[in-house]
Parts: C-alpha cells; structure tokens; sequence
C-alpha cells in the first residue's frame, strides 16, 4: 500500500488512543479551515473525534477536537483514489470507528450537516453517507446530465450527487475503497476518481443519502470542462465495464426523486447564453461526423441532423435521444471502437447541445430536477437497449 507520512502533531500516547471520528480535510484557505472546526467542534461537543488538516492550527483554539496535520487530500473537486487509500490507513492508525472526509468551502455546510454525515456512519447501519445539495441553477449539470443517471439507471441508485465531495464512511467501507484504490496505485493512476456508491452497491453495503442543503460549488483550479468531463466520465464508464455482470441482472429501481420540485421559480431571465454552445455543436456536427458515425447509430445521427437545424428556443434534445447517445459511447469506450481520449472529446459538444436543450426547457417553465429526473426516467427505460448492444454488439443493429 501507499506509505502515509506520520502525523506530527501526535505524542506516542495520543496516537495509540481510539477515535470514534477521523475527519480528513482538503487544503483550503485558513479562514474556511477555521469555520469547519467551529462546525465540527459544536457538533460534537463530547469529542472523540480526530481532525486532520493540511494546515496548522493551534489544538487549544478548540478543546473538544484532537488536530492534528497530515498532507491534504487531493479533494479541491473529487477525490479520488490516492485519497480512499489515505483515509483507511489514516483510520486505522488513529483506530477509527469511522471517517468523515471534507471538500474545500466545505465551511459552507453547517454543523447539523455534519452531525448528520457524521451520526449516521458512527450509530446506524449506515456504510455510506453521502451529501446531496441545494445547488445554484445550472450548477453540476455533468453529474445532472451523466453521472445521476447513470448511477441510477445501472446499480439502481438514488443518490443524486455520486461524486460529492463530502461523505462519511464505515470502516468497512473505507476498507473496502483502499482495495479497489489499490489497483488503481499499482498502476500509478491513483489521480483516477473512484465511485463509493457504486462499490458499496455491488457490496450489498448500505447507503444514506443526506440534504445538508446549500453548499458553496467547488471550482476546480485549471482544468475546465474539456478535462473535467472526459476525466470523470471515463472514470465511470471504466467502473461499469468492470461491475457490467452486476448491473445487467434485472433489479427493481428505486422511485424517481421529488425532493426540490418546483424550487426553481423565475429562472428564464438568469439563464446562461445558449449561443456558443449551440454553435460549437453545430461546429462538430460538420466535423465530427467520421467519428460520430463510428459511434452512433444511423437514427441517433438523424435525430442530430435535425438538431443542428433547429434554432433557439426550439433546440430540445429529446431524453431518449441523449439517453442512447450516452449508451453508445459507454459501448464504444468499452469496445475501443476509437481512442478513448478522441472518443470523450467528441462525446463534448453533444453534451453541449443537452444542456442547450436542458436550459430551454426549463426555461420554459418546467422545474430543473423535474427536468433531471425526466432524464434518467429514460436512462432507465433504455437499459435494455444498453444491455442487448452490450451483449451483442455485433449481432444487435439499432
């Protein structure tokens, strides 16, 4: 396994004393630093709880707390493997009963948050506490587009933010994440993200979804939407491949989320410039169609076709159609049908026309996670075209 570095904060007898918590923090700047621990030391005013932070902070400023510093997660926007791999070996070296790890501007998530996250892995059955959050219109919408339905719609998921950066974990999870991390260390890609729910789905393990309501978006530091959405979706589409005997057995899905419905009122006037992400589709439509055809089958080109020449408020995506869309590259990324770095790059510009299509409907009236919920309904309802190209990719034409 990786090597930790020791914790130096801690005398020999403090490093030999149990811990109920274990709270690993990303960097982030001292004043944000500063407002997790006031949360997390009035949320447990007993103590019993480890912090450990990339930054220094004097360990009588909050009694109650154990600090200590230890290299920062990688956690600016995900985690990802590295940071699993951490945690487990950090927990065990402080004999945790259970972790919490922390995002930057996590300070924006008020104690009851974290007692929640924290309660439900420490006292209930709970292995994975995962955050979902009160996010900014046409905030996250990669996760709204991709991730969420894939999730749901594959290990029958209801967890509305798969990647949040903030979430507790059992031991037993934790365990189970630094195994599956490992593989990812042995090949030097431990920068890779990992998906909890996923593994903890697959486990049996059980997993609690939290509202700890708004939260301050993470804003990764360089990389923009070119890097950010072949990462993570590539990311994923890799777990499915691995996990595909799991997922392709018929299991009952979970109902669709009402929570938040009809929360977003008045948005039609704030809605982003639809303008250069409808040009960029069109951009791609002329020039990317050697690979798209490569990918997509001759129907979900046509439905393309009709997109391109559609202008404005009129430019809808039509669910099933971005549905297919997202299937075919999963099985194109599974095949290598191309480079997979080709392969998500031109996967871009159509998740551009979706959120084109996203903002129009929208909008238009309809409520954003009616609108989200409406897409994964037909992720769900195209598994089976999903699984039968999966299984017969050469036999099966669309």
């Amino acid at each position: 396994m990786a090597t930790i570095n020791p914790v130096p904060d801690m005398t020999a007898q403090e490093a030999n004393t149990d811990t109920g918590l274990l709270v690993l923090l990303a960097a982030m700047p001292r004043e944000q630093l500063q407002g997790v621990l006031a949360n997390l030391a009035a949320s447990f005013p007993a103590g019993g709880v480890c912090v450990l932070s990339p930054d220094a902070i004097p360990s009588d400023s909050y009694p109650n707390l154990r600090i200590a510093t230890a290299p920062a997660t990688s956690n600016s926007w995900t985690l990802k493997a590295t940071d699993f791999l951490n945690a487990y070996q950090l927990a065990e070296q402080n004999r945790a009963r259970a972790i919490l790890m922390l995002g930057s501007e996590s300070n924006s998530l008020d104690a009851s948050a974290l007692k929640s996250l924290a309660h439900a892995v420490l006292a209930t059955p709970v292995d994975l506490a995962v955050s979902s959050y009160d996010l900014p219109p046409y905030a996250g919408l990669v996760n709204s587009a991709i991730l969420y339905p894939l999730s749901h719609a594959l290990f029958a998921s209801s967890v509305r933010f798969p990647l949040a950066p903030d979430i507790g974990l059992s031991l037993r999870m934790a365990e189970r994440l630094a195994v599956a991390a490992q593989r990812f260390a042995a090949i030097s890609d431990g920068d890779t993200p990992l998906w909890p729910v996923n593994e903890a789905t697959v486990a049996g393990y059980t997993v609690g979804q939290f509202e700890v309501g708004a939260r301050a978006p993470q804003q990764p530091a360089g990389p923009g939407l070119n890097t950010i959405l072949p990462l993570v979706t590539g990311s994923l589409f890799s777990d499915i491949d691995a996990k595909a005997a799991y997922w392709q057995r018929f299991r009952p899905l979970p109902p669709v989320r009402n929570a938040n419905f009809g929360r977003e009122s008045s948005i039609a006037e704030n809605s982003p410039d639809i303008t250069p992400m409808m040009q960029a589709f069109r951009l791609a439509f002329t020039n990317l169609q050697e690979i798209w055809s490569l990918v997509l089958p001759p129907s979900s080109l046509l439905g393309l076709k009709r997109l391109a020449q559609t202008d404005g408020a009129a430019f809808r995506m039509p669910d099933s159609l971005w549905a297919r869309i997202v299937y075919d590259f999963l099985l194109a990324y599974r095949l290598r049908t191309i480079n997979r770095g080709h392969l998500l790059g031109a996967l871009i510009p159509l998740y551009l026309a979706w959120v084109v299509s996203h903002i129009n409907i929208t909008a238009s009236g309809v409520g954003i996670e009616s609108h989200i919920e409406g897409v994964v309904a037909a992720f769900e309802d195209e598994k089976t075209y999903l699984v039968s190209r999966w299984r017969w990719p050469d036999r099966f034409n669309p």
